[in-house]
């Protein structure tokens, strides 16, 4: 009888590749789902001051992780708008709409963790690139991302 053993899976700093956003924002690729036998994704997404990081969505399949390592985020997370300083966390299950980004005034950096994990490396790449929004929607199932109308979003973040 052949026993497998698991394996671990590093991402050392230094090899991590890094997509550049608008306003020296960032998308740091850690682990795909292919890199964790489908258990779970992870980047870390740094915005710039009061930028937006999601419009409203939601996951059919995965919970979604995110944890701020520094500035201050705000949510929407269905219809309840919520701010979460650094050290903060938020989890956010399957079916829940949901939207984030930098507060007002600061900058903010967040670990984000999908699990189970979905291929998205290639989604955060073109977000990336800035291709036209509508390329993105046709690959909604393929990404695990359900966009939902942007309203009560683009209100809070409009009050400002």
């Amino acid at each position: 009888m052949t026993v497998t053993r698991p394996h671990a899976f590093v991402m050392p700093a230094d090899a991590a590749e890094v997509v550049e956003l608008p306003e020296n924002g960032a998308f740091t690729l850690l682990a795909d789902a292919s890199h964790t036998a489908g258990a779970l994704g992870a980047n870390r997404l740094r915005l710039g001051r009061g930028r937006d990081g999601a419009r409203p969505h939601f996951h059919a399949l995965s919970t979604e992780l995110f944890h701020v390592l520094a500035g201050d985020m705000e949510f929407l997370l269905g219809d309840e708008r919520v701010t979460v300083s650094a050290g903060g966390l938020v989890v956010v299950p399957p079916g829940l709409p949901h939207a984030f980004g930098a507060a007002p005034g600061t900058e903010a950096d967040v670990l984000v963790v999908l699990t189970p994990g979905v291929e998205r490396f290639e989604y955060l790449r073109r977000l990336g690139r800035a291709q036209p929004f509508d390329d993105l929607l046709s690959e909604r199932d393929r990404y695990d991302v359900h966009f939902v109308d942007d309203a009560a979003w683009r209100s809070v973040r409009n009050a400002r």
